[in-house]
């Protein structure tokens, strides 16, 4: 019988995978460019080489990414796994891959930075932090503090991942000046550009769209982190649409399509993730109790790690 197991385990694997493209030959839904891999369905082992093109939701098996801040974890809201600053287990377990944590905003640190940092480290997770620029602060300065608070956490905590993406989120009142100076002075620390994380504001979309051409080709030079969780707004219901109002970037990245806000009047996180077309998007992360902010990355597992190794800063 020992001998037959390779052949059964074969025979097994062909199955599977014939009866996979069955179902997705008749679900009758178009290409997407977005591709997954295995590893990016939940598996918490080492990334799979078997690339699966998705003809249906991509939203369901895109390659996941985490972000938090010192407000997570947000509080419970159903039955499932949870996590901690200090504990990421069920995150990676639901199939996260990486996790950006916010270093600070404006002139305050974030409370919990390091110990997402590490935590994610110990679970293997790519890492990545960004830092909310606030209008009215010297860009530079807090691209400074950045940068130095990053470096104290990896010196104090002994941290071994050898890179770490730094991302840019900037304030919705923004000039484009204030975003070149940031990437300008992330660049001379670093010797990597940031990535750039914008709200959908209609200020941000004017003073970039009238932006000079070289200063689009600046700022188009960062990886470009994209956030939308509605279709509502027309001439900007997919990511694509959205992309092409700020006349910028011609790829994104990452796509945040499910956000998390405080609802004072009920005391409760309120939940708004994107569902449009063929992008169909549940309130929770796999078995997750909570809300969380979520995020797709446009390609492949092999290229989401390739990505990652490319765009960090060596720190």
């Amino acid at each position: 019988m020992k001998a037959m197991e390779p052949i059964v385990s074969r025979f097994t694997i062909n199955a599977f995978f014939g009866f996979l493209f069955f179902v997705l030959c008749l679900s009758g839904c178009t290409n997407t460019q977005i591709e997954v891999t295995e590893a990016s369905i939940g598996s918490s082992t080492a990334t799979q080489k078997r690339n699966l093109p998705t003809r249906y939701n991509p939203l369901s098996i895109a390659p996941h990414i985490i972000n938090v801040s010192e407000y997570d974890p947000k509080e419970r809201q159903r039955s499932g796994s949870y996590y901690t600053p200090n504990d990421l287990t069920a995150l990676r377990r639901n199939g996260a891959l990486g996790l950006i944590a916010r270093c600070g905003k404006g002139k305050h640190y974030d409370k919990k930075c390091a110990s997402f940092l590490a935590a994610a480290e110990r679970q293997r997770m790519l890492l990545g932090s960004y830092y909310f620029v606030v209008k009215g602060i010297d860009p530079v300065w807090q691209a400074d503090r950045f940068v130095n608070r990053i470096q104290s956490i990896k010196s104090s905590l002994k941290l071994r991942s050898p890179e770490i993406l730094l991302v840019g989120d900037f304030d919705s009142r923004s000039s484009v000046t204030d975003i070149i100076r940031f990437i300008n002075r992330i660049e001379i620390r670093t010797g990597q550009r940031p990535m750039i994380y914008l709200e959908n504001s209609d200020h941000l979309r004017k003073v970039l769209s009238s932006a000079t051409s070289s200063q689009k080709r600046r700022i188009a030079q960062c990886p470009y982190w994209i956030a939308l969780y509605s279709s509502k707004r027309p001439g900007m219901e997919t990511p694509e649409k959205l992309m092409r109002e700020y006349g910028i970037w011609n790829r994104w990245s990452l796509w945040q399509y499910s956000g998390v806000y405080w609802d004072k009047s009920r005391s409760k996180s309120v939940i708004h993730n994107y569902n449009y077309g063929r992008y169909r998007s549940s309130s929770y992360f796999g078995n997750m109790s909570c809300p969380l902010e979520r995020n797709i990355f446009n390609g492949t597992v092999e290229q989401l790690y390739g990505f990652w190794d490319n765009s960090s800063w060596k720190w």
